[in-house]
């Protein structure tokens, strides 16, 4: 979620990428995970199969975090609906949505009811989806029942890590992580409705590194033990954490990474991650005052033939208007919103942004 100076850590990305590209197949042989990674031929397949992905990531308004999104007491059917309704008029065709393991430990059996729900909703609008398993953003624990509220004018100030921190590092706990992922994952293996499965948000995020690395290793070996009908994936999103984005890439059906910077910078990561031959999704772009805007990014996107999933649908809970490192205590508005699309009442922030998003994914 958080983009790291892309300037900062380019030269080292342009090493690695370049020390490594003819290193990754060598590498291959020696990943642990079991199960077959698809080839090259067989995600571009794929790939070639989908329309042009454009979409958001996707929390209803109504909802703090990914908690209060999938609880029973508080799965908002309403909102979704009409939400994506909204999502669907201007064109977009995929939203990535988080879950959450406590969700499921909380009641396994209504919560993959409710993804089933949340899915019938978001075919009803011809939206595809794209779930998020774990992830190392924001807040480090995160607990059943009601949700905290917003703070004023703080980005994403509920948001909670998935398993947390440290429990991503407690190996004590990956036996029950692994119930998690291959029940919803074997539960949904063969729902078309689900576009990609990303089994890892942002590793290493809040400064963890490399000791997310084994559940990485593990999810990505459990995902494979169910073999489900859809790619896997896990964004790189941080240059220089090497180890995590080598066997990320390595390991990926098709690649995602996430990017907030200049179009310039962004087309350099393009440019080195086609080196690899396998489809691309951008799963998270568009902070505007980081002038990464739709104006500058979506045209380069569909003319590189690159998914394109923004940050923020709806303004709501999340605060996600706010820019990470500008916080507003009195809760007024910024003199730009960072993230989103839409006002709570499905008026655009912008009309101009809706526009350019209608043509582009008009035929």
């Amino acid at each position: 979620m958080k983009q790291m100076n892309f300037k900062k850590y380019l030269f080292l990305f342009l090493l690695l990428t370049a020390g490594t590209v003819n290193t990754y197949a060598q590498k291959e042989e020696l990943s642990t995970v079991p199960g077959k990674k698809w080839t090259i031929a067989q995600a571009n397949n794929w790939y070639g199969q989908q329309p042009w992905m454009v979409g958001a990531n996707f929390l209803p308004s109504t909802a703090i975090n990914q908690l209060e999104m999938w609880q029973a007491a508080s799965f908002d059917p309403q909102t979704i609906d009409k939400e994506l309704g909204w999502a669907a008029k201007i064109g977009l065709n995929t939203m990535r949505v988080y879950l959450h393991s406590i969700a499921w430990k909380e009641d396994p059996r209504g919560f993959k009811n409710r993804v089933r729900q949340y899915l019938e909703i978001a075919d009803k609008h011809h939206i595809k989806t794209i779930f998020v398993f774990f992830d190392d953003c924001w807040n480090k624990e995160g607990k059943a029942g009601k949700q905290p509220e917003p703070k004023l004018g703080i980005h994403n100030s509920g948001w909670v890590q998935d398993p947390g921190q440290p429990m991503s590092a407690d190996s004590t706990i990956f036996p029950g992580l692994e119930k998690y992922v291959k029940d919803v994952m074997s539960f949904f293996a063969k729902d078309k409705r689900i576009l990609l499965w990303d089994l890892y948000n942002e590793p290493g995020n809040s400064g963890k590194g490399n000791a997310s690395l084994p559940l990485l290793k593990k999810v990505f070996a459990w995902a494979r033990a169910v073999g489900p009908q859809q790619p896997v994936s896990s964004g790189i999103w941080k240059w220089d954490l090497e180890d995590l984005n080598a066997f990320q890439i390595q390991n990926s059906d098709v690649i995602t990474y996430h990017d907030y910077e200049e179009p310039q910078w962004h087309l350099r990561v393009i440019q080195m991650l086609k080196t690899h031959g396998r489809p691309l999704i951008c799963t998270e772009y568009m902070a505007r005052t980081r002038n990464s805007r739709f104006s500058n990014i979506l045209p380069m996107l569909k003319k590189e033939n690159i998914g394109a999933v923004n940050w923020g649908l709806v303004a709501g809970k999340s605060n996600t208007i706010y820019a990470w490192d500008t916080p507003l205590s009195d809760g007024s508005q910024p003199m730009e919103w960072f993230h989103d699309i839409f006002k709570k009442d499905g008026i655009p922030y912008r009309q101009d942004e809706v526009d350019l998003i209608k043509k582009m994914v008009s035929p």
